[in-house]
């Protein structure tokens, strides 16, 4: 039974076709997995339960399954059961797949650590002390110990690439609106995507040629048809033309992560790549529009969590004291801070200021990427700053945020993205690293991500028997 989690899916789809794995072999693999690992990586909020489906994908408890809770990793929804499911979870059922069970995340997707999560703390399978990063740390950490084939995360400014970078997996961000985001539970609605977390390249194609297209309950989906699975790989990628950053762009960066980027665009060269040195520093602002367009959105989006709608209530005389009770009880203090930016770069007297100002920069960078890739198909980055911190390492909300400083503006742009696991450290801890693509590019974004897999040969030894 060891081999089942190395193959790929469409590798066990043929097997569970061939009626050499039947669904419940399937299950039963990754159930004991889930036996094993759960108790020490709190990566699930509720457990799926085995359907007459075998192959079990996690999803992010901020992507509604019909009759399961969608917490949101909240005190606020902890008791909510979503009434119907998401159009990407819809797409994968109709396919044949199983709910492996809601994954563990920052509360409301608001970090970069999943240690704001009103459930605790997920942690990292290569080192249980450190986290899997975030928000989708559940969908990560499940996936990096073959808890589950395969997770749906969300992405605002980073959340499914980060935790994939920390736990040594694949974390792949399409073009906004390729993938619906109906069922998806609003955070900052301009920039949310769903994302996928997994093993290898191929099944996040695999994935996303399934969940991905038109769906008239999002207007925000783009109409362009999504290839088939056998298509995406079919592309030529004879030659490419990259382009990266000089030094000084990564400052603050880890010798080790430094390295290991140098190594990366090396690798590139050698597969044919040409790569031209640019200037990014147009990028450099890109955390603080972040922050602001976001925090704004989240405002107005958390506003319905007011104890009247739906989840918490707590008892108060008036109507007003009712709210603060509730939102003060309900929300954790990333949310809350969140929140409070939000309302402030909103309000009449700094709306100029601080929000006008985000949005304009959004769509100068988003100006200066489209002339940037007149140059060439891709960019290449770090995908984190460092290697994955210790749990509590991190008090400061500034350096938590700054985390996210090579990912936020594939975001404000809108851009496809994907973090492949690059090498381990001295320490033993994953190393990811980033290919950004201009719009709607995902394709050959995907085939040279596979052909790098093929030449790096990372080894995710937990999935091998290893355990910490």
């Amino acid at each position: 039974m060891t081999e089942i989690g190395l193959f790929n899916l469409s590798e066990l789809l043929k097997l569970q076709k061939k009626g050499e794995l039947t669904p419940s072999q399937i299950w039963e693999y990754y159930f004991k997995r889930r036996q094993k690992w759960e108790p020490k990586l709190n990566a699930f909020i509720k457990e799926g339960k085995f359907s007459g489906n075998g192959i079990p994908i996690g999803v992010k408890d901020n992507i509604t399954v019909e009759g399961y809770p969608t917490t949101c990793g909240s005190r606020i929804l902890k008791d909510y059961i979503a009434p119907y499911s998401a159009t990407a979870w819809e797409r994968l059922e109709k396919k044949g797949f199983a709910l492996g069970g809601k994954t563990n995340l920052d509360e409301f997707a608001m970090g970069s650590s999943t240690e704001y999560s009103a459930f605790g703390p997920t942690r990292n399978p290569w080192d249980l002390s450190r986290v899997p990063g975030g928000s989708s740390g559940g969908s990560a950490a499940a996936v990096a110990a073959g808890m589950v084939k395969v997770a749906l995360g969300s992405d605002t400014g980073g959340s499914v690439r980060q935790p994939s970078a920390f736990c040594g997996v694949v974390g792949f961000k399409p073009t906004y609106g390729r993938i619906s985001r109906y069922g998806l539970v609003a955070f900052a609605s301009s920039l949310d995507q769903i994302g996928i977390i997994s093993t290898n390249v191929k099944d996040a194609a695999f994935v996303f040629s399934i969940i991905a297209g038109d769906d008239p309950r999002d207007s925000t989906t783009t109409s362009l048809s999504v290839p088939l699975y056998e298509e995406i790989f079919s592309e030529d990628l004879t030659s490419f033309t990259f382009l990266y950053p000089d030094d000084s762009f990564c400052y603050g960066v880890s010798e080790e992560i430094l390295s290991s980027y140098h190594s990366f665009i090396k690798l590139l060269k050698k597969l044919g790549g040409k790569g031209k040195k640019v200037d990014l520093s147009f990028l450099e602002n890109s955390i603080e529009a972040y922050y602001i367009v976001a925090t704004a959105e989240a405002s107005s989006n958390l506003a319905r969590y007011d104890g009247v709608k739906y989840g918490l209530r707590e008892k108060a005389e008036e109507l007003f004291e009712m709210y603060f009770k509730t939102r003060t009880a309900g929300f954790g203090d990333e949310v809350k801070r969140r929140i409070l930016l939000g309302t402030f770069v909103l309000s009449s007297g700094y709306y100029d200021d601080y929000y006008g100002k985000g949005v304009a920069y959004r769509a100068f960078i988003s100006e200066k990427l489209r002339e940037l890739f007149k140059e060439g198909e891709f960019i290449v980055l770090p995908t984190t700053p460092d290697v994955a911190f210790e749990i509590g390492k991190k008090q400061d909300p500034i350096s938590m945020y700054l985390e996210d400083r090579f990912t936020v503006f594939v975001n404000l742009a809108g851009l496809p993205a994907i973090s492949i696991p690059f090498t381990l450290s001295k320490g033993g801890l994953p190393i990811g690293v980033q290919i950004v693509s201009k719009w709607y590019n995902e394709n050959r974004m995907l085939v040279l991500s596979d052909r790098l897999e093929g030449e790096i040969l990372f080894e995710n030894k937990l999935l091998k028997g290893g355990e910490k």
